[in-house]
């Protein structure tokens, strides 16, 4: 095995817009700063991803002195970080309810125009906390408005045995990038899957604990360049070898697991709040999961 290190650092700063590659990030209890720190939402505050508007993938959501905002056509806006309206309600993410903060009616009315659907944008503010799942939280660790997790992490031969898999396939696919999948940290050097294992990981001075394989959805078959659904794959690939039954049918109710789930990638729960990460930091393995 040749070094492990990280190769690429992404972060979401809206939930389910284009994501923006980094140098380097600080580590915050909620996950990197700035990932997932917004979210489009339904006027009554249910959370919007790709799998109904695979049109939020061409969104450019850029850090600055604020946000800036950039589609094809609408031009760029740019907003302040926080709404300062002062005007909050619950929104929903999956089955987890918290508080956000609304922006103004010109900044949805935009989100409203790119997508075709009212929505408006939400900002969550320090005193608004989600808790990960019970089943992993080990005291009081919280999320983002990420799915359910505060890291993603994705090693690259795991990416390139899935494409050689679709390119030898009877359809012949192209390669897929990783951006399909919306990794936070990318790792190259390490073996195929063998992020699986990663129970408690190092990256330069920060310690990551993994929590459950990551359940892929019909997110990843968007087009992220394009911005629209692009048929079955790599999902249908991915079925006839990354089943969480076949892969580690002991672990199914430990991990609160579907036997049909498709596993790609890792996620993760920050332990060092406040360290930095880098490219090109050494990726070193604690622990490991038993199979």
């Amino acid at each position: 095995m040749s070094f492990m290190h990280i190769s690429e650092i992404n972060i979401y700063p809206i939930k389910s817009l284009k994501g923006i590659s980094l140098d380097s990030a600080l580590v915050e209890p909620r996950g990197l700063q700035n990932d997932r720190r917004w979210m489009l939402t339904t006027p009554d505050g249910r959370f919007m991803t790709q799998r109904e508007f695979p049109r939020m993938a061409t969104i450019e959501a850029g850090i600055g002195d604020g946000l800036y905002l950039t589609a094809d056509g609408f031009g760029t806006l740019e907003i302040p970080f926080e709404p300062d309206t002062g005007n909050r309600q619950q929104v929903t993410i999956w089955q987890s309810v918290c508080e956000g903060e609304i922006f103004p009616a010109t900044v949805n009315e935009w989100f409203s125009d790119v997508l075709k659907t009212d929505c408006q944008l939400v900002y969550m503010p320090d005193d608004s906390r989600r808790d990960i799942s019970e089943m992993f939280n080990r005291g009081d660790e919280i999320v983002s408005f990420a799915d359910g997790y505060p890291l993603l992490v994705i090693g690259e031969a795991s990416l390139d045995d899935l494409n050689g898999r679709l390119a030898s396939g009877t359809l012949a696919v192209q390669s897929l990038p990783m951006n399909r999948f919306r990794p936070n940290i990318v790792v190259s050097g390490s073996e195929a899957f063998a992020e699986d294992s990663w129970e408690r990981i190092t990256v330069g001075e920060a310690v990551f604990r993994g929590t459950k394989p990551c359940a892929r959805c019909v997110m990843t078959t968007v087009d992220q360049a394009k911005g629209d659904f692009a048929g079955k794959e790599p999902l249908k690939t991915l079925a006839t070898y990354r089943l969480a039954s076949e892969l580690m049918p002991e672990r199914l109710d430990r991990l609160g697991l579907a036997p049909t789930a498709v596993l790609f990638g890792q996620n993760l729960v920050g332990e060092t709040p406040g360290a930095d990460i880098r490219v090109g930091d050494p990726v070193n393995v604690m622990t490991t999961f038993d199979r």
